[in-house]
Parts: C-alpha cells; sequence; structure tokens
C-alpha cells in the first residue's frame, strides 16, 4: 500500500493544531504539529515532510521566515494560514514561493481538499518526480524541447522563447489532445506571480504562434478552444 504523506503543521493557535491534525489524520495523512516557527524549522532541517501549513503570524519566527529558510534547503509545498486582514501579506507570500493560501476562519473540508490538489501536483508519476520529468527531453512531431538546456527546435530550425513562453510549450505538449484552460497554463508559466490577467496567456499564445510561422508558415498545432483554453494537436 501506497505510504501517506507526512504534513508539518505549525501555528501557536493550539485549538488549530488540534483540529486540524484530527481532520488531517482523518484522511490518513501523517502529521506534526509545531506550536511556532523556530521549532518546526529546526524539526524540518533534520526530517522534512512532503507538504507545509504555515500560519503568518506567530511568536519567534513567523510563517514568511520559516518559508524564507525552509526554501533554501527545500522545495516542499507551503499553504499559508492568514487572518481576512492579512491581504498584503497573502501577496507577499505567494511572491516568495507559497503554493496557496487559506484565509481564516476555514473550513477543514477546504483545507483538506487543497492539501490533496496540491499533493497530486507534486506526485511522482512511476516513480519519477516531477522535477526530473521537467528536465527531459520533449519530442512531439517536429518539436523538440529541451529544458535543461532551454533550447526549442521547430523541424530542426531554433526558436528562441522566453521562458514563460517555453513553460507554456512544455506544458501544452507535455499532453497533445488534452485541452488547457488559461488558469492551468497560468499555473504552469507563473509559479509565484499568482495575480496575472487572462489575457496574458493569450498573448502569450499569439507571440509563440508568430515565433513559429516565422520558422514554418503552416504551423498550426496550438489549437484555441473558444472559451475553454488551448491544446497541442496530437
Amino acid at each position: 500500500m501506497k505510504e501517506k504523506s507526512t504534513i508539518a503543521l505549525v501555528d501557536d493557535e493550539r485549538n488549530i493544531l488540534t483540529s486540524l491534525r484530527m481532520a488531517l489524520e482523518a484522511e490518513g495523512y501523517k502529521v506534526r504539529t509545531y506550536g511556532d516557527g523556530v521549532s518546526a524549522l529546526e524539526a524540518l532541517t533534520e526530517e522534512p515532510a512532503d507538504l507545509g501549513i504555515f500560519d503568518i503570524k506567530m511568536p519567534r519566527m513567523d510563517g514568511m521566515e520559516l518559508l524564507r529558510r525552509v526554501r533554501q534547503q527545500s522545495a516542499m509545498p507551503v499553504i499559508f494560514l492568514t487572518s481576512k486582514d492579512e491581504e498584503i501579506d497573502e501577496l507577499f507570500g505567494l511572491k516568495m514561493g507559497a503554493d496557496d493560501y487559506i484565509a481564516k476562519p476555514f473550513s477543514q473540508r477546504l483545507i483538506v481538499e487543497r492539501v490533496k490538489a496540491i499533493l497530486r501536483r507534486v506526485a511522482p508519476k512511476d516513480g519519477i518526480t516531477i522535477e526530473e520529468e521537467s528536465k527531459r527531453v520533449l519530442e512531439r512531431g517536429k518539436l523538440k524541447l529541451d529544458p535543461e538546456r532551454h533550447t526549442c527546435h521547430w523541424d530542426n530550425k531554433g526558436v528562441t522563447l522566453t521562458v514563460t513562453e517555453f513553460l507554456i510549450l512544455q506544458a501544452l505538449a507535455t499532453r497533445p489532445g488534452v485541452v488547457k484552460t488559461r488558469d492551468a497554463l497560468m499555473d504552469a508559466a507563473y509559479d509565484d506571480q499568482v495575480y496575472v490577467d487572462d489575457r496574458t496567456i493569450d498573448s502569450h499564445i499569439k507571440r509563440l504562434r508568430k515565433k513559429f510561422k516565422q520558422v514554418d508558415d503552416d504551423f498550426d498545432v496550438i489549437e484555441t478552444l473558444y472559451g475553454v483554453g488551448y491544446r497541442f494537436k496530437e
């Protein structure tokens, strides 16, 4: 049986630690709880977890500083718990690399669903981590993408792409025929810049098509599904 993920829960409110721990353990997760950032950092340095849930406002070391320190040693996904009046903190936290934030008061069901969604996203596929998979050379017909070298070729002709264009194309080409919504493409291209307008994706797609048409006038593999999103032709 597949081993359940370990979650590090960090909050200075004991009742939140207790209730969340019970909700997550009921789903089969292993939960380690900490009352402040300092003790959490010590424990996570010794023994990393699969996901962290950090309160932002805590004594000794707040959630922001804890995230900053954790990020120096690990890419563990992190969800922030914030108070209603901490919008600035939310924005700043996401820019620092938090994966999600949830405002207090929250439903335990919501947290459990967000935890499941994030762990699904970072789960290894067939023993290959997402990080390893994203480094593999991707070949789809005339397209060849090399993430490690950040090179793109179409019919053996080089196409120069920005990082964002590369990530969008990679997200589409990884699963040909599968429609990707604008939100899904934003997630792929803007890991820590969450607040991006829908139309930003449209303009990136427009530029991508233009660059490929410069090397091949018949380029037509990125399809628009109006009102839904985009897909890479099978």
